[in-house]
């Protein structure tokens, strides 16, 4: 464990003896979280959610069920229904997260939010897209996974591995170059860093760091509007009355996956007009939409076509 104790500085654990969830695939990063999680002297709890995506998932089960057993976690196995088709990584995600513990903690390292800024940047997202994933939870009860690797590397959550003697699983789906996350990892990062003449993983990683202090600041201020008065949204800065809005449209969605897309810029333009007195009502996406009634704004929602 000597590795995993000199690491440990790295990681944003709570205080030995907490109680926590883990989740754990059997892939080498969550297999090391699990390792780091007993060297800091928590209380772990692993939870291994099988997709049923793939021949051998059984085989993934009782790897990280003998893991866990060695290293005194309990083991809890949860089964979700994925099937094949378009968008497959997201639908299992969400799924998966649908069926793990408030606040899991998740194996997500440096190189992981490199990719997640990339992916994001070309999606168009804005200031909370580049900002990545957040690594804890600091607004309340923890309702997103925690991240306490985001400062590791792969290359340490593989040695960690291999120090304790962990032989962690591979999962065939890594190595398909139709997602577009393995592609940046194989391609596309390793030819900017080609470019920049050094490693840009870091990089990114404090870019993300530093928009997501930002971006916290500008949530600050944008509790001072209220997206449902009209005049509110109109007296304040425009960077403010979008994020009021944008929180005001995803308020009730599911905020455990950091990768929920928020509302588009085009809808949140036509959430102001309404707001303006430019349009009376808008559509949004999921069937809802947005009307003025006297000064004060409301969603109505209802069901796509």
């Amino acid at each position: 464990m000597d590795l995993a104790a000199a690491l440990l500085p790295c990681c944003d654990f709570p205080p030995a003896g907490t109680d926590v969830n883990l989740a754990v695939s059997g892939g080498p990063d969550s297999l090391a979280l699990l390792v780091l999680a007993a060297a800091a002297g928590l209380r772990a709890t692993v939870v291994h959610v099988d997709h049923g995506i793939r021949d051998g998932s059984a085989a993934e089960a009782d790897l990280v069920n003998d893991a866990a057993s060695r290293l005194g976690a309990r083991f809890e196995a949860r089964t979700v229904t994925v099937t094949p088709g378009p968008d497959l990584e997201a639908r299992a995600r969400r799924a998966r997260y649908a069926v793990l513990p408030a606040g899991v903690m998740t194996g997500h390292t440096m190189d992981d939010q490199a990719e997640t800024v990339l992916i994001n940047l070309l999606r168009g997202a804005g200031l909370d897209g580049l900002a990545g994933m957040h690594g804890i939870d600091k607004r309340g009860p923890a309702v997103r996974p925690h991240r306490p690797l985001l400062r590791l590397r792969r290359a340490e959550t593989a040695a960690v591995c291999e120090a304790v003697g962990l032989t962690p699983f591979h999962d065939p789906t890594n190595d398909d170059p139709s997602f577009l996350r393995n592609r940046l990892r194989s391609d596309v990062l390793p030819l900017l860093c080609e470019v920049a003449g050094r490693d840009v993983v870091p990089i990114l990683a404090r870019q993300s760091q530093l928009l997501a202090e930002e971006a916290d600041l500008l949530d600050e201020l944008a509790a001072g509007v209220d997206p449902t008065d009209a005049r509110s949204l109109k007296a304040a800065r425009a960077p403010l009355a979008r994020r009021a809005v944008r929180r005001w449209l995803r308020a009730g969605e599911q905020a455990a996956d950091d990768e929920l897309h928020p509302p588009s810029a085009a809808e949140v333009a036509r959430v102001l007009a309404v707001a303006e007195g430019v349009a009376r009502a808008c559509e949004l996406s999921g069937g809802r939409r947005v009307a003025r009634t006297a000064g004060r704004m409301r969603v109505d929602c209802g069901q796509d076509g």
